[in-house]
């Protein structure tokens, strides 16, 4: 993918202008925002921040206690929906889209064909969840094209496993849902959950929504794998992925894609390729070990690295990590770090603002210039992060975790007030502003200079581990070039100003290219700060001096 930019965000908060929230409220009490909200000059907005691919969270139809039955979809049962308006992973037909996003709902679709075609002229890719490893409990498809059978349709229900079956089924006994109703949901045979659940009374923690799909692993029998000939399961699927490339979908973030097993993603991948060359897997694998098999058999373009770097860096945020573990973080993955996928924040994670991090966007952003700039690697920003939404409110279903609800009906405060200010009327708070102008000022840069976007890099940590040195100051400096243009990069993630020796040992030079050169002028590109200046054999012996505040990142240009 390069140095890909992906900006997260779900449509169903982002424009939503309701003032007033009601807890656990309808979307006739909260609202929704809507696909239309993303106009031109909000997209022209996300081009001039630097972002190249925009994912739209929870845009296929899902579960929701919504009644949209005049419009011929199906009513959930809310027993098997979390939230009002449930969750953007309980799939209720892969072929539509969420009602709740449509300003004419008649015409989702058509509203969402026009969004992609504005993001495209805007000059950003497009996006959007696929999610294989499990679907809503009232999976219905409505809207699926002449021929598609729907999942389970042809099952033979009195065998727990059948290759050919959709889903797993858990014969003469009937489910039963951990939460109560007046009209309970039934199902009987009941059916796996999608968490890998094999009960017929999963537990509140359960992903109890959802029905696992059966990908033709036998898990009573050892997870023996039956994929010869090709489950239907996989057919559904390819199916499915090839309907919204044909719709112009540009990508899919692929959900949970390690529980699916990866020779289906090696045959999909393919399939899907042959006919979309183009067309950019995402996956959202966290075990480490899985990392290569999934890259190199699976054939998807990038992983999360949510294990490593994620979680290195804001464990020390917390102040519960030691500065070496960015080291052993990427050096974990060296050999396929331009396939990993940064970020420090998502859908699942608690926002770096929230009182569960660090309590202060500012303070995180020395970590976002880290994670952004370390190497060509693509990454992410979740919609809020670059104002420090603080995701305190507590909505409904979801509690006041410091996660920004992806259940609910709700509006943002920040979130409203920042699509306001793109759309003009400027609300944004001055610390909000502060943080927003640098997120743009270093996604700039990054499009702007070489060594940033396609340059190799180079740790300076290694030998500058003294006692008194970086690792002790709480400050991280590494390189990156390309050619002879090289960047040192400081970042202070300690609450204290920091007065620094900055050793570049002859090896980063040659790697550099600057061996042959004995005095260096630095210029400061982030903060407009000081330039540095030095021999050669000063930054090799007793450091490059840089004095550098708390909570902040520099940039020095060498060329």
């Amino acid at each position: 993918m390069g140095k890909a930019i992906i900006y997260q965000v779900l449509p169903r908060l982002f424009s939503n202008n309701k003032k007033v929230n009601v807890k656990d409220g309808t979307i006739h009490e909260n609202g929704s925002g809507k696909l239309n909200a993303f106009d031109d000059k909000v997209l022209n907005h996300f081009k001039s921040m630097g972002i190249t691919h925009m994912w739209y969270t929870g845009v296929i139809e899902h579960a929701t206690t919504t009644d949209y039955s005049d419009n011929k979809i199906i009513v959930d049962n809310p027993q098997v929906v979390k939230g009002k308006a449930g969750s953007p992973y309980a799939i209720k037909d892969y072929y539509d889209i969420d009602p709740d996003l449509a300003e004419a709902v008649e015409h989702r679709m058509t509203e969402f064909e026009a969004l992609v075609q504005r993001t495209h002229l805007a000059g950003m890719k497009v996006l959007i969840d696929f999610v294989p490893n499990h679907l809503a409990r009232q999976y219905q498809s409505d809207a699926k094209p002449s021929g598609i059978k729907d999942f389970g349709e042809d099952d033979d229900t009195t065998h727990t496993f059948n290759p050919n079956n959709n889903f797993y089924y858990l014969t003469g006994q009937r489910f039963e849902a951990p939460v109560g109703a007046e009209n309970p949901w039934q199902e009987e045979p009941a059916k796996a959950t999608g968490n890998d659940c094999f009960l017929a009374n999963p537990s509140i923690n359960d992903w109890y929504e959802t029905v696992k799909l059966n990908y033709g692993i036998d898990y009573n029998n050892g997870k023996a794998r039956h994929f010869n000939p090709v489950p239907d399961t996989w057919w559904k699927m390819k199916d499915i992925l090839l309907y919204w490339c044909s719709k112009g979908v540009d990508g899919f973030r692929c959900d949970m894609a390690e529980m699916v097993p990866v020779e289906f993603w090696q045959w999909c991948i393919n399939e899907v390729k042959e006919q979309f060359s183009k067309v950019v897997f995402v996956a959202e694998v966290y075990q480490p070990s899985l990392y290569q098999s999934y890259l190199t058999e699976g054939g998807f373009d990038c992983l999360y690295d949510k294990v490593g770097f994620y979680d290195s860096v804001i464990g020390i945020l917390k102040n519960e990590k030691p500065l070496k573990t960015v080291q052993d973080s990427w050096q974990a993955i060296d050999h396929f770090s331009n396939n990993m996928l940064f970020f420090l924040e998502n859908h699942d994670e608690q926002r770096l603002a929230s009182e569960f991090i660090i309590d202060d966007a500012k303070k995180a952003w020395p970590a976002w210039v880290l994670t952004a700039g370390f190497s060509t690697n693509p990454v992410m920003i979740y919609n809020g992060q670059e104002i420090g939404e603080k995701g305190i409110d507590e909505e409904g279903f979801s509690g006041r975790d410091g996660r920004t609800t992806i259940f609910d009906y709700w509006s943002v405060d920040s979130l409203r007030r920042y699509y306001s200010s793109i759309k003009g009327n400027n609300q944004l708070t001055e610390d909000e502003t502060w943080l927003l102008n640098r997120y743009i000022k270093l996604n700039d840069l990054i499009k702007k200079y070489l060594p940033l976007s396609e340059g190799g890099n180079y740790d300076l940590m290694w030998c500058n581990n003294t006692p008194g040195g970086l690792v002790e100051k709480g400050v991280y400096a590494w390189l990156r070039f390309y050619k002879h243009r090289w960047i040192m990069l400081i970042a202070n993630l300690s609450d204290s100003n920091q007065d620094c020796r900055i050793i570049i040992p002859n090896h980063a030079f040659k790697m550099v290219g600057e061996d042959h050169h004995n005095y260096f002028r630095g210029k400061e590109l982030l903060e407009g700060g000081r330039s540095v200046h030095f021999p050669r054999e000063v930054a090799m012996t007793s450091g490059v001096g840089v004095h550098i505040e708390k909570y902040q990142a520099l940039m020095y240009l060498f060329d």
